[in-house]
């Protein structure tokens, strides 16, 4: 018996786990761009709840690596998707924190690239909840991540030039910075979900 024969029923135990861990990682950014339109600290408080119920899904899953010797995926691949999952939800918080602190404001760049990471989620979703039954249909999802990946850094390098595309003076630089340090956030989240689709793809090369 395969891999891709394994339910979570059968002991997959980890599995289960990332699946989780998914699912929190989308409902963390799909908080991020409800809170877009209301930056304040009861956005960012609800925010660092989540963060800290991610991580706390991290460590549990990797005690639990240090426990067992036997897994259904390579270990490191475990703990990569773990970690990418929890890369992004960091930067959710680092995201919504900066806007607060530096008083940035949702422009449509943010509101766009924080969807695309929103969707990137959920396709990072799905890839774990196909893998073990339907292996290929997990990578065709993850293949979509490394799509949307590309699309926020497209949309990235539009927002920055368009920052700097007109005349400024000494006073304006402090404002554009900190607003291109938003996007930049919102730039890394979306590599941490790109790295997790890698991952996808090395695990179904290996087990299919």
């Amino acid at each position: 018996m395969g891999l891709f024969d394994l339910g979570v029923n059968d002991g997959n135990r980890f599995v289960a786990m990332l699946m989780t861990h998914a699912a929190k990682t989308v409902q963390s950014i799909r908080y991020l761009g409800e809170s877009l339109d209301h930056v304040n600290e009861a956005a960012v408080h609800g925010l660092h709840s989540l963060a800290e119920e991610s991580g706390e899904l991290r460590r549990v899953l990797v005690d639990e690596l240090h426990r067992t010797f036997i897994t259904p995926l390579d270990r490191e691949d475990i703990y990569n998707l773990s970690h990418r999952y929890e890369g992004m939800v960091t930067y959710a918080l680092t995201t919504l924190e900066e806007m607060h602190i530096l008083s940035v404001s949702a422009d449509d760049h943010i509101r766009r690239m924080v969807a695309l990471v929103s969707e990137q989620a959920q396709e990072l979703q799905l890839a774990i909840e196909r893998l073990t039954k339907n292996p290929r249909v997990a990578t065709d999802h993850a293949h979509e991540v490394g799509h949307k990946q590309r699309q926020v850094e497209r949309l990235y390098r539009a927002a920055v030039k368009e920052l700097f595309a007109h005349p400024l003076s000494v006073q304006d630089l402090p404002t554009l910075f900190y607003r291109r340090e938003v996007y930049r956030h919102i730039s890394n989240m979306s590599h941490h979900a790109d790295a997790a689709a890698n991952v996808f793809g090395m695990v179904v090369m290996k087990l299919s």
